[in-house]
């Protein structure tokens, strides 16, 4: 069952609700199948990925004003041209294809046909990886509304290619991946947490000793109990896997986050695990499930380190306001403020949202792993963090 209401969060439709019950049904018969308790990162693939009910494979609009969040590229068009330019430069190195994993409404996309186009770099082939059938309509209707000559070239995955020449981008996309809740004990112990059901029949959390895999990351990790946080173990394969897949090009990943000695510094003590609804952010996973995004935020220094154990380089780290302003956005900021009107004044609230170190300037990181790329990457040229992993 769902958390009890909490009325600090925007009621939902009897609608939604009923889709929640459904859900919760759901996951609670995996509970009881299961003995009685599943670990978070079951939880959250549940809640986000179900078919027809989950988060991102339900119905309801997530990005965007009307959603539960703004994302980078729903605040502007500047972000994608931006980008563009980093994009360009890494297909002149592998070949004119990309293909952007977790394209949401589809913005990110149309954006950056229309950057790469107007910088004569259209791509042959723009690849999408999205598994849900209602965001995949949702991004055919907006590419072909914002970039209606070039959707011909695009195509989408079910999975990820046996073999990929070009460039990946990826924004908030390592964020949902699910994540393995840990307890540190004062005595060295690791737990792993997960849900349970009370006598009521609502998803408590609760804790079983962790399995071999899992105690030995954690036990890798600058952590003195009590001390409670998340391992991407899930991430850190999806990461490694393109090892085996990428035969030239680069992976660009855009997420918030921080590097691993941050992530577990001892007054992050309880974690980074949040969720959003309707433009308000709370910590209760179990509210509602389905109606919430769950996110964490990412340790950058596991993505950089399972990259190379694959057999990829690094090639760039830092925050994404010091990547866009390497990328241009400057520029193209200075041309909408000189063609003036209301235009000029929204790109210039929106630039500074993208920018500064209080709003996603600081919060939100670029890492960028490939493989054959020698020259050093655009977005990286001043202000690389990679002695920070």
């Amino acid at each position: 069952m769902p958390a009890p209401m909490d009325t600090s969060l925007p009621t939902p439709s009897p609608d939604a609700q009923a889709a929640s019950r459904a859900l919760c049904a759901r996951i609670a018969a995996e509970i009881a199948d299961a003995g009685g308790w599943i670990p978070l990162a079951r939880y959250m693939e549940l809640a986000l990925y179900t078919p027809g009910l989950g988060y991102y494979a339900g119905g309801s609009h997530k990005f965007g004003a009307e959603g539960d969040f703004v994302t980078a590229p729903e605040l502007t068009p500047l972000f994608g041209r931006s980008l563009a330019n980093q994009v360009a430069q890494v297909m002149d190195a592998s070949a004119p294809v990309v293909l952007e994993a977790g394209a949401g409404s589809g913005r990110l996309a149309a954006d950056l046909l229309n950057g790469l186009a107007a910088l004569e770099r259209a791509p042959t082939r723009y690849l999408i990886l999205e598994l849900s059938g209602e965001l995949r309509a949702r991004q055919r209707e907006t590419i072909g509304r914002e970039a209606p000559d070039l959707l011909g070239r695009v195509e989408w995955l079910d999975a990820m290619p046996e073999a990929f020449v070009g460039c990946v981008v990826a924004n908030e996309l390592l964020d949902a991946i699910p994540v393995h809740a840990v307890a540190w004990r004062e005595n060295g112990g690791i737990a792993e947490r997960g849900v349970s059901c009370d006598t009521d029949g609502n998803f408590v959390w609760s804790e079983h000793p962790a399995g071999a895999a899992l105690a030995a990351a954690a036990k890798e990790l600058p952590v003195a109990g009590p001390y409670v946080s998340e391992i991407g173990l899930a991430a850190r394969a999806w990461t490694a896997e393109w090892g085996r897949r990428l035969a030239r090009g680069a992976l660009i990943l855009i997420d918030y986050g921080l590097p691993r000695h941050e992530y577990y510094h001892p007054q992050r003590h309880g974690g980074t695990l949040r969720c959003h609804y309707r433009h308000r952010a709370h910590d209760n996973p179990f509210w509602w499930p389905g109606l919430s995004d769950i996110t964490t935020h990412v340790d950058f220094t596991a993505i950089a380190e399972a990259a190379h154990g694959a057999g990829l380089d690094v090639l760039g780290y830092t925050n994404q306001a010091t990547f866009l302003m390497n990328c241009g956005i400057g520029g193209l900021l200075s041309e909408r403020q000189a063609a003036g009107g209301e235009q000029a004044a929204r790109a210039m609230g929106a630039a500074q949202v993208l920018l500064a170190p209080g709003e996603m300037g600081e919060l939100f990181k670029v890492i960028a792993v490939g493989r054959g790329i020698d020259a050093p990457l655009l977005g990286f040229l001043r202000g690389d963090r990679l002695h920070s992993l």
